[in-house]
């Protein structure tokens, strides 16, 4: 009796669900044509990216491969990819000074798009 009301149960949950998970994206072609295409991506900043986003892209890892190759190599990079330049400039051993965050940011806002 219980197997059948679970049965049950669970058949009637996927029932429920079934609608939702046959939907497409079923836009006409003028619809897809006049969506907008998103806003190029703020300039990078020692303040608010991420080490990850800092590393992932190419040319701010450039940057940061001149400015700073110990992050790079850093055994501890992936506990810190979280975290912002300014972040880990509190911390003794990330030898991240006030001129060396103004030096990077300089590099980091040269980049072209």
């Amino acid at each position: 009796m219980r197997r059948a009301f679970a049965a049950l149960a669970g058949l009637t949950m996927l029932m429920a669900a079934a609608p939702a998970l046959s939907q497409t994206n079923t836009a006409a072609p003028a619809e897809e044509a006049t969506k907008t295409i998103p806003a190029a991506s703020p300039k990078a900043s020692v303040e608010t990216t991420t080490i990850g986003d800092l590393v992932d892209n190419p040319k701010t890892k450039a940057v940061l491969q001149q400015d700073m190759p110990e992050l790079l190599t850093y055994d501890g990079l992936d506990q810190i990819k979280g975290m912002t330049m300014r972040d880990i400039s509190k911390y003794p051993q990330a030898n991240l000074d006030q001129a060396r965050l103004e030096k990077l940011q300089k590099d980091l806002d040269g980049i072209t798009p």
